[in-house]
């Protein structure tokens, strides 16, 4: 295991204004940039499996999303949406814990987090073109050119891109002006996940929560 992959062994994750978790202290503080670094929660990542379902037939296997993240666990609350993660190996497919998820970006220009988004772009691409009756294929470069110059202007206008964000842009993604016809069961709502407990983590009183991030009881 190399030096930074030791070190990273827990994180701190603050809940932002905008219901996502975004880190705000690392353990590695030399191979992390921690300004607008942002972290999956357990039922964003739950949703992301279950978008995926949808390109299990193009190619997809789970097991590149567990390549792609590091997987932390809830150690304990520490303040006013303030939540301390510490570092674990279990599978982000396979564990009923519930678990955030942190891209591996230590380089942004490759590595297993830029392979995966390239991945499911593909793959992506390939079920549109399965699906919809274009005069032309559309290709994985078109999908990343169109949501990377949607980026660039939100990123002049002061928006931080967060994970969950550029993850579902793309696995949601259909051009201008078509419609994909999906199987009401493969879009979850957020019901069907209340069963993923975070009773550790009580932020409902602090933060109302929306559809990207809720930490409410099963009924």
């Amino acid at each position: 295991m190399s030096v930074a992959l030791q070190k990273l062994n827990w994180c701190i994750v603050r809940l932002g204004s905008d219901y996502n978790w975004w880190v705000q202290e690392i353990s590695d503080e030399i191979h992390w940039d921690i300004d607008c670094l942002s972290i999956l929660d357990p039922k964003q990542v739950a949703y992301l499996l279950e978008l995926t379902d949808d390109l299990k037939d193009y190619g997809f296997s789970p097991d590149v999303l567990d390549r792609a993240f590091f997987r932390f666990k809830i150690d304990k609350k520490i303040g006013e949406n303030l939540v301390r993660l510490v570092r674990t190996e279990q599978s982000l497919v396979d564990c009923e814990e519930p678990l955030f998820a942190l891209p591996d970006v230590i380089d942004e220009e490759k590595g297993p987090y830029v392979d995966f988004v390239e991945h499911i772009t593909k793959l992506r691409a390939k079920l549109l073109n399965d699906s919809i009756d274009f005069n032309q294929n559309i290709s994985a470069e078109e999908i990343a050119d169109e949501l990377a110059e949607k980026y660039r202007l939100e990123y002049f206008e002061g928006t931080s891109l967060h994970v969950y964000r550029e993850l579902t842009d793309i696995l949601e993604y259909v051009p201008e002006g078509f419609e994909l016809d999906r199987d009401d069961s493969s879009t979850k709502s957020d019901d069907e996940y209340a069963d993923i407990e975070t009773d550790d983590v009580d932020t409902k009183e602090e933060i109302e929560a929306d559809e990207t991030m809720q930490w409410e009881e099963g009924e």
